[in-house]
């Protein structure tokens, strides 16, 4: 593998670096993928972070991206051919933009507290995770009141990716808990979730579910 061909991706199963495979597909832009054994992380990876030394990272002729959002901002603006990821209007991509980072920083860290505690410990993660999505559903109701934010057109947009990769395993994680999920009081987040599940792009790159759930459990 050259890593100074044009587009490399470093990438591992079932991590963030599904939503940049989904971004360059969706524009159809050639990439290799590389995946990485995180017990065991190749020089290529340590070389192309080595801050953080994790993935996803985008190789671009030879120069790294990191940062799942930070690597779809990159392709949004250096692709910047249809379909497009972000909306023209500045104020819009700036709230699709702080929606994104919430997701990541509160819903998803949400989310992996309640795989990796048990017991009264993981009841207050899965309380904890219920108020972040309530968080998420108001703000995307008040700043996207007549148009949907994870679409653009007949495409899945730069939120619905983010969202999408992670929301639409919802029946994986229940599984891997052996609890479901508060769907009463997440209605809303979970029509999204199944909204965009049912979006044959995405239904094709979903991961398989069995070999997810046991990602899941370890």
């Amino acid at each position: 593998m050259d890593e100074n061909s044009e587009v490399v991706l470093l990438g591992t199963f079932g991590s963030s670096s599904k939503r940049v495979e989904l971004a360059l597909k969706l524009k159809g832009i050639p990439f290799a993928y590389v995946e990485e054994d995180l017990k065991n992380k190749s020089d290529l990876l340590l070389r192309s972070n080595p801050v953080h030394q994790k993935v996803p990272v985008l190789l671009h002729d030879g120069r790294p991206i990191c940062e799942s959002l930070l690597i779809l901002e990159y392709i949004e603006e250096y692709w910047s051919n249809a379909p497009k990821l972000l909306p023209e209007d500045p104020y819009t991509r700036s709230r699709i933009r702080f929606w994104a980072d919430f997701y990541d920083q509160k819903v998803k860290r949400a989310t992996y507290l309640v795989l990796q505690t048990k017991g009264k410990d993981q009841d207050k993660a899965r309380e904890d995770l219920v108020e972040q999505l309530r968080v998420f559903e108001e703000g995307i109701q008040r700043d996207f009141p007549s148009k949907s934010p994870f679409f653009n057109g007949e495409n899945l947009s730069f939120l619905g990716i983010v969202v999408g990769v992670s929301a639409c395993n919802y029946q994986a994680f229940e599984e891997a808990t052996g609890k479901i999920s508060d769907r009463e009081r997440n209605a809303l987040f979970f029509s999204w979730a199944d909204e965009l599940k049912a979006h044959p792009f995405m239904s094709e790159n979903l991961p398989p579910h069995d070999k997810l759930v046991a990602k899941m459990k370890t």
